[in-house]
């Protein structure tokens, strides 16, 4: 299938790109699993920032609340939560930042035989990772750490409606040379990174594919830290995504 524009016209008014982008990472999960070791296990866990907001405050009435009654904290259903965590009351802040908690869709490959660690990631760009100048320094922060640590990455962005290059981001942001641009800042593209030591020097290789509405999807290499690349189709699990929600062209 095409690649489809999920922000503009009569599919952006039928169907929540939220719920597609969700969708999707499920999608990318479930197609790596069916092919990776089984000591390997694909995850999409999905964040969303107002909601780690919101759980903060809860946290923070629970504890208010606990402190005040005397008694333990229930849940809906009536079940006492049990706390193993001393409550402890901060004195009041000097000063309160401001911030952001962008949304985060990504899929996760974790080695179950190393404590689970994450050995490559996969992020789809949100709107609101593009929105404000700030997020998308967060964004290419975010994946400069991943890399930092040895971990494949591979960035799918298909936001038509903020027209900005957060790969190029990622670029300015570490200080390399414009050689490692991706030409005239496409809106949206896919882009790959393996970290490597290779003649005693770290290094990061980079593919780079600009995207287009109406065209498809490039299959693309997700390295595996310390294991080597697998294959990630993007055209084929955009298909099955969009099959799955009833969009068609």
């Amino acid at each position: 299938m095409p690649l489809l524009d999920h922000f503009h016209g009569p599919i952006a008014k039928a169907h929540e790109w939220e719920t597609f982008h969700t969708r999707w990472g499920v999608a990318l999960a479930d197609d790596l699993n069916r092919r990776l070791p089984k000591r390997f296990l694909a995850s999409a866990p999905m964040r969303l920032g107002p909601s780690v907001a919101a759980d903060v405050a809860e946290r923070e009435w629970l504890s208010e609340s606990h402190e005040t009654r005397g008694d333990e904290p229930v849940t809906g259903n009536g079940v006492a939560l049990v706390t193993e965590v001393e409550v402890y009351a901060p004195p009041a802040p000097e000063l309160v930042m401001p911030t952001t908690f962008p949304d985060e869709y990504r899929v996760e490959v974790r080695d179950t035989l190393k404590a689970s660690r994450v050995i490559a990631v996969i992020e789809l760009v949100s709107e609101s990772n593009k929105k404000e100048a700030n997020e998308r320094e967060q964004f290419a922060a975010k994946c400069l750490s991943y890399l930092g640590k040895g971990i494949g990455l591979v960035v799918v962005d298909i936001v038509t409606s903020r027209h900005w290059n957060l790969h190029n981001e990622l670029v300015r942001l570490a200080e390399h040379d414009d050689k490692f641009l991706m030409p005239d800042d496409p809106w949206i593209y896919a882009t790959a990174y393996r970290p490597v030591r290779r003649n005693k020097e770290d290094l990061i290789d980079l593919w780079t594919w600009p995207l287009a509405v109406g065209t498809t999807l490039p299959a693309v290499p997700l390295a595996l830290k310390g294991y080597g690349c697998v294959r990630l189709d993007l055209e084929a699990t955009y298909t099955e995504a969009c099959a799955r929600l009833r969009i068609t062209e």
